[in-house]
């Protein structure tokens, strides 16, 4: 099956920062969530990816055209939410949707009202009077108006408030139906990509350092307290490892490995509690703390 996008050994250089090389992919019909610190690279991937900037190195194809500036088709098949919201600020937003419409075949002055309503956007202000909020708003309109085949969203609820954020994210729901669709999609609310995602991408200091399936991550992750009065264990899969005393809690990455150490070691009181996708990201930026014996 054909990628809705794949990144091939991409590399982005700027003074003092390196994004890459970065090998990703992203099947149809599915969402990954990219998530990383500030300053990681993100918002670079997504300027690579949208065209906005050309990478140093690499090859970027978006359901099997290559992406390159000389042959813009592949274009078409993106919808793009970034941090920069570029609009004829005089112009009000209905006039600026209508702007856009003129470059993309499938666009859809019907969806684009529908859009509007549902976000609760005003069409009829200039854009350069617009909330934060509202700007992200127009944006979003702008990039799912043409239905296309792949959205790359950075950040897109920032700023929206609770009725909007959920409208948007059900709104992105329906854009996956029938498959045909995927998004690529970073934000720093954890628990929309919790809700959203079914892969997760982490990427610190420039590098991917993990691709995982959430329920993968769901199934693997605990976090677990038991009572050991022997020395300070080494436990295996743990992430985290804080004690007093006789008791002891780790947060483990691999519960099966973490459970059976613990049982064979004749650790007492062993408790399993399940962890939020919020939580178990939290903790693999974080890259493991406090283990007990490092």
């Amino acid at each position: 099956m054909t990628k809705a996008f794949s990144l091939i050994e991409v590399v982005k250089t700027y003074p003092g920062f390196q994004l890459g090389p970065l090998n990703l992919e992203l099947e149809p019909g599915t969402v990954l969530g990219y998530i990383g610190p500030n300053a990681s690279g993100k918002t670079t991937t997504f300027h690579c990816m949208a065209g906005i900037t050309r990478p140093r190195s690499g090859k970027i194809e978006v359901f099997g055209c290559e992406a390159s500036p000389h042959v813009p088709k592949w274009r078409l098949d993106i919808g793009y939410v970034g941090d920069i919201h570029a609009f004829y600020e005089g112009w009000t937003g209905e006039a600026n949707l209508a702007f856009r419409s003129r470059f993309y075949p499938n666009w859809s002055q019907a969806r684009a009202v529908d859009l509007a309503k549902r976000f609760d956007l005003p069409l009829d202000v200039k854009a350069g009077t617009l909330s934060t909020g509202n700007r992200v708003k127009l944006s979003l309109v702008a990039a799912l108006a043409h239905s296309p085949k792949l959205l790359l969203l950075d950040e897109p609820t920032s700023g929206l408030d609770p009725v909007v954020r959920r409208e948007v994210l059900d709104t992105l729901f329906e854009a996956l139906e029938g498959g045909e669709r995927a998004i690529f999609y970073a934000t720093h609310i954890l628990s929309d990509i919790g809700r959203l995602a079914d892969s997760l991408a982490f990427l610190r200091a420039g590098r991917i350092t993990q691709v995982s399936a959430k329920d993968d991550l769901l199934d693997k992750w605990r976090s677990i307290s038991f009572r050991y009065s022997g020395s300070g264990p080494k436990i295996a899969g743990a992430e985290v490892h804080e004690s007093e005393g006789t008791s002891h809690r780790v947060i483990s990455s691999d519960q099966a490995r973490t459970m059976e150490q613990l049982q064979a070691m004749g650790a007492e009181n062993i408790e399993s509690a399940r962890m939020t996708i919020d939580d178990i990201a939290v903790q693999i930026l974080k890259g493991g703390q406090n283990v007990a014996g490092d």
